[in-house]
């Protein structure tokens, strides 16, 4: 390969929604982009998650970035030139309890303060009304009414498609083993040979941190497994997507009548053979969970359950933000199994950085460096 053919202004590295949006954002700005993908693009965490457009329960740091991408999602037509499948359901974050609607007052009381109104407290009445089929125990809920859902594949499709009309050069297959700054230029080595490009943006997901260790920016991620299940077909009976406060829980039912239940459930991943292991009995607690909801879906089959690989932070946070130690490097990796909804906004962000040099929304709590107390390392 010769070192024009591979020469372009940005190189992205790993290819799920973080990396592809990027590249589409980037390419929207006039960039000549190439993305390095190890396996196909939205092999891992991209398509192992349950699809939902959530700003319900954020990490306060995130609410900016969620209620921004939100908006982006509302219009995706006009980024991707194509429909990408966005319903907006509204969410519902359940409360079981006394105790759990408590600390849903809460939680909407804080975001007040801060400034936003985007989720609302319910009665246990205004809750039926949305789902009548739900459980009567259901002692409240957090509504967001322009939160919703989307099929990952063909969200991942569409912007797959939008970036190489934008004249995006895809490499899928191409692992990036080594990165390493020559002169202006940032040399990324893979079996397929040497790509240039004076700046790189790691969006490589568990792998991510790898790269940035090669950069000279070790963080503690710990690569992770996801797990998804699907059911076989119903009659309609819910139309938002479900949340729980008290246990780990997406639900939504899709337009052809599966049940996809998810809700960052975790599982063994081994990120040196690219494998996550589905877990029986962890799903079947979750199923519990939607029969313990919904008591007539009790019998109800499960098609299918996969697995994928995702990095996972110790706060819980991505990593958003340009390199501190190295010129013309910039991170986007870490979402700890809800990136999905972010994914627009952050290429967004990922090209302001690059061209611009600064983000127009806050990413402060994002830095690399916050761990640099510690001693951090890329755990397996």
């Amino acid at each position: 390969m010769s070192a024009a053919a591979s020469t372009s202004d940005v190189l992205v590295i790993g290819g799920g929604l973080q990396g592809l949006s990027s590249a589409l954002h980037l390419a929207r700005r006039g960039c000549s982009v190439r993305l390095l993908e190890a396996d196909y693009c939205g092999r891992h965490a991209s398509g192992v998650n349950a699809g939902g457009v959530r700003t319900v329960d954020r990490h306060l740091a995130e609410v900016p970035l969620s209620v921004a991408a939100r908006a982006l999602w509302h219009r995706l037509p006009e980024l991707v030139d194509e429909p990408a499948g966005f319903v907006p359901s509204g969410q519902l974050k359940l409360a079981e309890t006394p105790d759990e609607l408590l600390t849903l007052q809460e939680r909407v009381a804080t975001l007040n303060v801060m400034g936003f109104t985007h989720e609302r407290l319910i009665g246990p009445a205004e809750v039926r009304e949305l789902v009548p089929s739900l459980t009567p125990r259901i002692t409240g809920a957090i509504w967001a009414e322009d939160d919703g859902y989307a099929y990952p594949f063909g969200v991942v499709t569409a912007f797959r498609r939008a970036a190489q009309r934008r004249g995006v050069q895809l490499h899928e297959g191409t692992p990036a083993q080594r990165i390493e700054r020559v002169g202006s230029l940032w040399q990324v080595h893979t079996p397929q040979g040497r790509f240039e490009a004076p700046h790189l943006v790691n969006t490589a997901g568990a792998w991510a941190g790898e790269i940035a260790r090669q950069a000279g920016e070790p963080v503690p991620i710990e690569a992770g497994g996801l797990m998804l299940m699907v059911t076989t077909r119903v009659e309609p009976f819910v139309n938002p997507v479900l949340g729980a406060t008290g246990r780990a829980l997406s639900f939504k039912q899709f337009g052809n009548g599966t049940v996809v239940i998810g809700g960052g459930l975790r599982c063994k991943a081994d990120a040196v053979a690219r494998h996550g292991e589905v877990d029986m009995l962890q799903l079947a607690r979750s199923a519990h969970t939607v029969t313990d909801l919904f008591p007539h879906l009790q019998g109800l089959s499960i098609n299918r359950a996969w697995a994928g690989v995702e990095g996972f932070m110790p706060d819980q946070i991505p990593v958003i933000g340009p390199s501190r130690t190295q010129p013309g490097l910039v991170h986007a990796f870490g979402f700890s199994a809800h990136g999905f909804e972010l994914s627009p906004i952050v290429g967004q962000i990922v090209a302001e950085l690059v061209l611009d040099g600064a983000s127009t929304l806050p990413i402060a709590p994002f830095a690399i460096d916050r761990f640099a107390s510690s001693t951090p390392t890329t755990r397996h």
